[in-house]
């Protein structure tokens, strides 16, 4: 059997459509932001392709779902891509014609859906692959994601593991590397118990292992519930430790405590999930917190801020926005090798301190040196410094700023005076 921890031995790195297009991304789209990855960020490392959620249906448009609309379905109760959208699904492809596009570039993909069974299914009773039951026999009718209309809650019951097989089965012939699975590591519908979908990650786990390929297993929406921990990582390879991660300063400063109490669960395999990177151009089908059709509302120096933040960290990087209208400076801070290398490679992380005003990151690079990141939280200029003493780093070290690579020295104390919002992340040598 394949080994879960296998598939994101590092941080998975990539492009997800839902910063820019929501709901209804298109094959044109999908297939020219990979082309993109392939022709510039390849050679960094990012290398996968999602397409975010409802592909199935013909008349998505925005950000905003169609209440109870028609979903295209195959003759097992399972949702396939709509042909107006995705002409190369057509006669029964699926998306295995874009997968195998984005394979020959050399990059992955990956697609979104919904946990639970088609509420449509559900309504015509229609049949389940590999078993007797029917749509009607497996559908907990309680189990309703507040936001979506979609789909109804897997019970736990005779069908139920064949029909999640089935969905894997069919993903597994189509080429699918990475499925972002919604509405289940946060679940609304049950308040006093947030993580109520605790058997469907079990039975998506399984099915998984009995499809045959590899598959990144990623949860959302977040936040996760740290409690669940334990069986997060013997189930996930990701999972969201936030709601919707927007362009704006409060989300960013709120993701400094998120990262400090998820910290000790990041481990080869198992990556808690800061959500997408809203870079570049995105918003492009609709107003989300801000104007429609814009680049990112972040100041260079946050998105520096979030990237370190996210690297020492070690977030899978999923990028958000238009690739294809990236700005000189956009393709700049996602092509810096010294900071994707921390997100891919470095060890023994761990935050140094953090209080109201700003806050400090440790790890160890691959070449065992160490690296320390300084955050100004504040709203005006201020001196960052932190003490490495403690972890036994004493004398004098050279040091080299990851973004700007200019070079400084520090015994014992590692500062730097920082603009509001801004930080600053040095690799030490020993003199």
């Amino acid at each position: 059997m394949l080994k879960k921890d296998t598939f994101a031995p590092r941080p998975p790195m990539g492009w997800n459509s839902w910063d820019c297009y929501g709901a209804a991304v298109n094959e044109e789209q999908l297939l020219g932001n990979a082309q993109y990855v392939a022709d510039n960020l390849k050679e960094y490392g990012w290398e996968y392709i999602t397409c975010d959620i409802q592909w199935y249906e013909p008349k998505a448009t925005s950000n905003f779902y169609n209440n109870f609309t028609e979903l295209c379905m195959d003759e097992y109760s399972r949702l396939i891509p709509a042909e107006n959208r995705f002409p190369s699904s057509a006669n029964g492809v699926g998306f295995k014609t874009i997968a195998d596009k984005i394979h020959d570039m050399g990059l992955k993909f990956g697609i979104h859906i919904m946990r639970g069974i088609p509420r449509q299914a559900v309504h015509r009773n229609t049949p389940l692959k590999g078993t007797d039951r029917t749509a009607r026999d497996i559908a907990h009718g309680f189990s309703l994601c507040l936001w979506n209309t979609d789909m109804y809650g897997v019970r736990k019951c005779d069908g139920a593991q064949e029909y999640y097989n089935s969905l894997f089965e069919l993903y597994a012939s189509w080429g699918v590397d990475f499925v972002k699975v919604d509405d289940i590591a946060n679940t609304e519908f049950k308040p006093h118990d947030p993580y109520s979908a605790r058997d469907e990650i079990e039975m998506i786990r399984k099915a998984i292992d009995n499809c045959g390929r590899a598959m990144v297993l990623s949860l959302s929406p977040g936040p996760a519930v740290i409690n669940e921990a334990f069986h997060l990582s013997q189930n996930a390879n990701m999972w969201r430790m936030t709601g919707d991660f927007w362009d704006h300063w409060d989300k960013l400063y709120a993701m400094f405590e998120r990262c400090e109490k998820w910290a000790p669960h990041v481990k080869a395999g198992c990556w808690p999930d800061c959500d997408m990177l809203p870079l570049g151009k995105i918003s492009k089908t609709c107003t989300c917190l801000g104007d429609r059709d814009r680049y990112t509302n972040f100041t260079p120096d946050e998105q520096k801020t979030m990237l370190t933040l996210w690297s020492v960290f070690r977030s899978p990087l999923i990028l958000g926005g238009e690739l294809r209208e990236n700005r000189p400076e956009d393709l700049e801070v996602i092509t810096n090798r010294d900071i994707i290398e921390i997100n891919q490679y470095s060890s023994e992380n761990e935050q140094i301190f953090r209080t109201r005003d700003s806050a400090a990151w440790k790890c160890t690079d691959k070449n065992g040196n160490p690296v320390v990141a300084l955050f100004n939280l504040s709203d005006s200029e201020k001196e960052v410094s932190a003490d490495i003493t403690q972890y036994g780093y004493e004398g004098e070290y050279k040091a080299t700023e990851l973004w700007s690579k200019e070079s400084a020295s520090f015994d014992g104390t590692v500062s730097a005076v920082l603009k509001p919002h801004a930080a600053a992340i040095y690799r030490l040598e020993k003199i």
